[in-house]
């Protein structure tokens, strides 16, 4: 049975929204801001906007920090940025438009639109594409496996055609289980344009900016357009200083919304009082995925609707190069946060979420710290395990007769369950503690099987020394031992260094490398997981 539990008064909540009445906000609510974002508030660092709302009406707006360090031009609540993941829940509104035009159906097949497309043998319907749950591939992940990801080449939409169109497999069946993918909403743009006749950017102005008067908003589908008013974004160094990081791509739809926070307070009322197109639109944007096995989750269109605090919520994050950003929406308090930063250090979900608690008051419920707690015989549970399909391993250690993996603590809710931390997430074993199944909202069935930690021979070493090549990527590797380490090598000069972690398994730089071996024990090709890659294969071609 899955953990999480119905959040269908969510929706409720968000259609009865009251009339707008006199807010009633905290006396020392500004203070209070102020102080989480006292440490961008200088003129020596980029920062951030926020802008907050109660019962429909603005009760705060605030800036800090830089928009431009090399002009000293100050971050104010009318800066535009970037909001990332933002971008998402408009990207889904373009779609939802169309099909209250009766032009498209949620359950319309993809390839119906895109036949560009790959068939596997499963129709991927544009509302799997919506909600994450269509299996397919980042596109950006693999241009990343590629040699030449988001930030070192420039991409448009042919070129994330190209790679999808490339791509021999899933990462799992059509909706199996929740993966967030980028490729499912730059594909969504790409069926507006095609079903409308007009560009996505277009499109997205005729029916939805203008209309709601979001006259900052637009998308950044050229990222060389000159845009008055928008900030730079920076990354944070090692040494306190900044470098410009703004992203070089044209692809958008995914990401790449220009906006304020006063432009995100009209679109939090939109979707609360159905001033686009009703509350058919409303209902529909509100909208949870379903995976295979019937269980609803969390994600709608281009909206977490979840509760954070013991509060109901709607909510979603966003980052892109140096950009971060927050939307929220509390229904059963009528509050809306919106925050933009062109800042890399800040913590999307965390600020947005301490902004949040400023004004919800009385409504947050304290959840205490989650600690690790006596294990009876924790000894059966610790131990090294891995996910089949992906290589990715996970540890449970055993300490001080309680149970960690990395810092979270488990608790055991009962004979062979653990918790994990404060999440509604659980660790299932079976009955010898070989293996342990995930009991969480994202996955149908997600397995972990115990392995061993490996320590290879040079001989052993010596066998996977090789040439491996991938359609998919369009990439080959490398591979040689020299000082008792094996290195991946990559054109122009790239070079992992792997490490061992269980037999022929290794990891490298986020990713992992499985080696696959034939009947005989000759090694016959490679696997690699990255990010949201989950199993691309490389063949050996070096005879």
């Amino acid at each position: 049975m899955r953990l999480h539990r119905s959040t269908a008064f969510v929706l409720a909540a968000t259609l009865l929204a009251p009339a707008p009445v006199a807010a009633q906000v905290p006396a020392d609510a500004a203070q209070r801001v102020d102080e989480i974002f006292a440490r961008w508030a200088t003129v020596s660092s980029p920062g951030c906007a926020v802008g907050v709302t109660k019962d429909g009406l603005t009760v705060l707006e605030r800036a800090y920090g830089m928009a431009d360090l090399e002009h000293g031009v100050p971050n104010t609540t009318e800066t535009i940025f970037e909001g990332g993941s933002l971008s998402k829940q408009f990207t889904a509104a373009a779609v939802m438009l169309l099909v209250l035009d009766g032009k498209v159906s949620l359950d319309d097949d993809v390839r119906d639109y895109l036949p560009e497309v790959p068939d596997y043998g499963t129709p991927i319907t544009l509302h799997r594409l919506m909600t994450h749950t269509s299996g397919l591939r980042d596109w950006g992940s693999v241009a990343a496996i590629s040699g030449w990801g988001r930030e070192q080449r420039t991409h448009d939409h042919d070129d994330v055609l190209d790679i999808v169109s490339r791509q021999t497999a899933l990462n799992f069946a059509p909706g199996h289980e929740y993966s967030y993918s980028n490729t499912g909403y730059n594909l969504l743009a790409m069926v507006v344009s095609r079903v409308s006749g007009m560009d996505f950017a277009e499109f997205s102005k005729r029916r939805v900016f203008g209309p709601l008067g979001m006259k900052s908003t637009q998308w950044r589908d050229d990222y060389r357009r000159i845009v008055p008013g928008r900030s730079t974004a920076y990354s944070a160094l090692d040494d306190g200083a900044w470098e410009i990081n703004r992203p070089i791509e044209h692809v958008h739809g995914n990401g790449g919304i220009l906006t304020t926070v006063g432009d995100l307070a009209i679109w939090n009322r939109a979707l609360t009082e159905g001033r686009l197109e009703g509350q058919r639109f409303v209902e529909l944007m509100h909208t949870q995925g379903r995976l295979n096995d019937g269980s609803e989750i969390v994600y709608a269109a281009g909206l977490m609707i979840d509760d954070f605090v013991g509060v109901p919520s709607v909510t979603h994050t966003g980052s892109t190069a140096g950009y971060r950003a927050f939307l929220g929406r509390y229904p059963e308090q009528g509050l809306g946060v919106a925050m933009l930063c062109n800042a890399s250090n800040v913590s999307t979900g965390g600020m947005g979420g301490r902004v949040a608690r400023v004004f919800l008051g009385d409504a947050v419920v304290e959840v205490p710290e989650a600690r690790a707690t006596p294990v009876q015989e924790a000894e059966r549970y610790a131990g090294l395990f891995r996910d089949p399909v992906t290589g990715d391993t996970r540890e449970i250690r055993a300490v001080d007769g309680g149970l960690l993996e990395g810092r979270t603590p488990l608790a055991a809710v009962s004979e062979g369950v653990l918790r994990v931390g404060s999440a509604e997430r659980e660790y299932r074993f079976d009955a010898d503690f070989a293996s342990f199944a995930i009991e969480d909202w994202q996955y149908t069935d997600q397995r972990y099987e115990r392995v061993e930690a490996w320590d290879p021979t040079p001989a052993e070493l010596g066998t996977l020394a090789g040439t491996y090549h991938s359609e998919d990527a369009e990439t080959t590797f490398v591979a040689s031992v020299e000082n008792g380490r094996v290195t991946l090598w990559q054109r122009p000069n790239d070079t992992r260094t792997l490490e061992p972690i269980y037999p022929d398994a290794f990891r490298a730089d986020g990713s992992i490398v499985r080696f696959h071996r034939g009947a005989g024990g000759a090694v016959t090709g490679l696997s690699l997981s990255l990010g949201r890659v989950y199993d691309m294969r490389f063949a050996r071609v070096d005879g």
